[in-house]
């Protein structure tokens, strides 16, 4: 059995979920789906695929509890399956199915690092949302000491599963729009190294059956909010990172 397991949280994703479903699976031999309280009867009919496709797991959550939590939820039906390895992605057809065994290869030749995608946009990009990840990733960092999160908010990663699982169950944050920059960061402070790799991003338009739950207000607040408590407890570690540093530089 695959070590390596394909993670689509979503939630109202619309037909694009299939799609994007569809395309991981014919790139990848093992895809679970957790459906976080989605209204739209995605739920019910990815189960009629599921039962149609020993590859693709669905799970449903009861209500929506955000992208974060979704994933602690695949994280530990996925640990109890056996794998090690998750890579995550999002529902919506942004993310590129065709790079999966790319990213899979590399995770299972560097197994303890986080394989961190870098997103190479097009024309469909949206200037405000590049501009405001150039904040985030500046703090990323800032936060980890520039240990080469190059992109703090592209949830197109391959993740240690155990490590990410760790971190998310000491954490009660991580559990919404949060989740893939405070994972990058607080992965490094475990010493997980983040190995990038570029990957290519698309913007759907709604006519193309592009959804996005996105909120600029919402989720800006929160991710300030986040950026905040990760650069107090930052702070509260510079003097440990300092004595490492020095311990190392004499030995």
């Amino acid at each position: 059995m695959t070590t390596h397991l394909v993670l689509i949280p979503s939630f109202n994703t619309g037909a694009k979920l299939f799609d994007t479903v569809s395309e991981a699976r014919t790139h990848w031999d093992a895809v679970l789906v957790v459906v976080d309280g989605s209204t739209d009867g995605s739920g019910e009919a990815l189960a009629q695929m599921a039962e149609r496709d020993p590859g693709l797991r669905v799970l449903h959550l009861p209500r929506n509890r955000g992208k974060g939590a979704a994933i602690l939820a695949g994280l530990q039906d996925a640990e109890a399956r056996g794998f090690t390895h998750v890579l995550t992605m999002d529902a919506d057809g942004q993310h590129p199915a065709e790079a999966i065994r790319d990213f899979m290869s590399l995770s299972q030749a560097h197994p303890k690092s986080l394989i961190l995608g870098v997103p190479v946009f097009d024309a469909s990009a949206p200037r405000l949302r590049v501009v405001g990840r150039r904040v985030s990733n500046f703090w990323a960092n800032l936060e980890t000491l520039w240990m080469g999160v190059e992109d703090s908010l592209f949830g197109f990663r391959v993740y240690p599963l155990a490590e990410l699982r760790a971190v998310m169950e000491k954490n009660r944050w991580m559990r919404r729009f949060d989740f893939d920059p405070e994972a990058a960061v607080r992965l490094c402070w475990r010493g997980v190294r983040p190995l990038a790799t570029p990957a290519q991003i698309r913007y759907l338009r709604r006519e193309e059956g592009g959804v996005s739950h996105f909120h600029y207000l919402r989720d800006n607040l929160l991710l300030a909010f986040m950026h905040t408590r990760l650069m107090l407890e930052f702070l509260a570690r510079l003097p440990l990172l300092f004595s490492d540093r020095v311990r190392s530089y004499r030995h």
